[in-house]
């Protein structure tokens, strides 16, 4: 099982903004997203359904590494 971490901008103000936001929801996005790919600045991104979350889906974002997380929020523009 891969060893996920957080970075201090996540753990700092997007937990702040999105107080109803979980990390193991993040780390489900990553390890079931739906569709995932390359972001600018060596970022990547994931989409996945959170059904806890009204079913909406949620993008994480982590470092290049794939495994620290950076942000994370409801995506109301992404398609299937």
């Amino acid at each position: 099982m891969q060893k996920y971490t957080f970075t201090d901008y996540f753990e700092q103000v997007v937990l702040v903004k999105r107080p109803y936001l979980k990390k193991e929801w993040c780390i489900r996005v990553i390890e079931n997203a739906i569709q995932s790919e390359p972001q600018e600045k060596n970022r990547y991104r994931f989409w996945a359904r959170i059904p806890e979350l009204e079913n909406r889906v949620l993008r994480v974002v982590t470092l290049e590494d794939k495994t620290t997380i950076h942000n994370a929020f409801p995506d109301r523009r992404f398609r299937e």
